[in-house]
């Protein structure tokens, strides 16, 4: 792998939710940090050879949120994007704590840490206000789904909720973290796919929705010139068929065979879409390499032997 201009390579790794909650899980706290310590014992070994970010989903915990607010009636309701704020705090204390643990576990008394409470820019006519399609909180039946007061999509983990997920445009933030990486920090950002805001003038204002973590992930690690962009799930790999007895994995795609898919309907909406489409993203506009593999094998993914790699051409092996 080359590395950037000064010295160790840039990775960025983004976990998805079931990173902190698993699949049949309440999401209490202590199940979150359990949960933390197996991409963080992970990340740890690799922050050894890599300037490190981390980037986070947040579709349960903000979708609680929400649910928390609206169960209360005796104090004001916080817009969505004040919410996608406090999960970038939430959580990112959360990744901190649990990495600084297993660093020391591994003998390194000192690695410089910090969890970065980043902006995002979006359009504000993006039409994705008007047509909401990002899952958060919870999971329902059909006949729960069919209940409630807000829109819902089917996802591989039954019906949830949907808001408004407008594309990332730049990371208002991206010179201080590249700033932070040259001096070996690892970051933590864009946590939730960041707060969303639109320009008004030389000032920025925030919008009720939730930018996706995977697109806004593949555009940082762009922007401040990572060498890898690996994205972290709950299953091996992208497949073909997914959930079908003769599904299939994929190891290797370039950008044309992976788009191609794509637009035959092979990935669903609500999971593996946006990570293909990040990934296709990254290395489209970088040449470099990108990856969709388990929480269980990043140190895997990133060596090349688990995992989807994503390439811009074929290798020959």
């Amino acid at each position: 792998m080359a590395q950037s201009e000064k010295g160790k390579p840039i990775l960025l790794v983004a976990l998805g939710g079931n990173a902190l909650i698993q699949k049949g899980q309440r999401g209490t706290i202590e199940e979150q940090f359990d949960n933390l310590h197996l991409p963080m014992r992970q990340i740890a070994a690799l922050a050894e050879r890599y300037r490190l970010i981390i980037t986070h989903g947040n579709g349960p915990q903000v979708g609680n949120l929400l649910l928390q607010q609206e169960a209360c009636k005796n104090v004001p309701p916080l817009p969505l994007e004040i919410l996608v704020a406090q999960t970038e705090g939430q959580i990112g204390y959360m990744i901190e704590s649990t990495l600084d643990e297993v660093l020391m576990e591994r003998g390194i008394e000192f690695r410089p840490l910090v969890t970065l409470i980043t902006y995002v820019v979006v359009d504000k006519d993006d039409p994705s206000f008007h047509r909401p399609t990002k899952p958060i909180g919870p999971a329902y039946s059909r006949q729960e789904a069919a209940r409630l007061p807000y829109p819902t999509i089917e996802t591989p983990k039954g019906y949830r909720r949907v808001v408004a997920s407008p594309e990332p445009v730049t990371i208002v933030e991206r010179r201080e973290i590249r700033q932070l990486l040259e001096m070996d920090f690892i970051v933590i950002a864009c946590g939730g796919g960041g707060i969303p805001v639109i320009r008004e003038g030389r000032a920025f204002s925030g919008v009720d929705a939730v930018i996706d973590k995977d697109l806004v992930s593949a555009l940082l690690a762009e922007e401040v010139g990572a060498d890898l962009f690996l994205s972290a799930t709950d299953v091996p790999g992208v497949m073909l068929g997914f959930g079908e007895p003769d599904q299939k994995m994929l190891r290797e795609l370039t950008v044309d065979e992976a788009v191609g898919y794509a637009r035959n309907g092979h990935f669903g909406t609500g999971s593996m879409k946006p990570k293909v489409e990040a990934a296709v993203r990254f290395v489209r506009h970088t040449g470099k390499r990108a990856v969709i593999a388990s929480v269980a094998e990043i140190e895997a993914g990133v060596s090349g032997t688990a995992g989807t790699q994503f390439v811009l051409e074929q290798s020959d092996t």
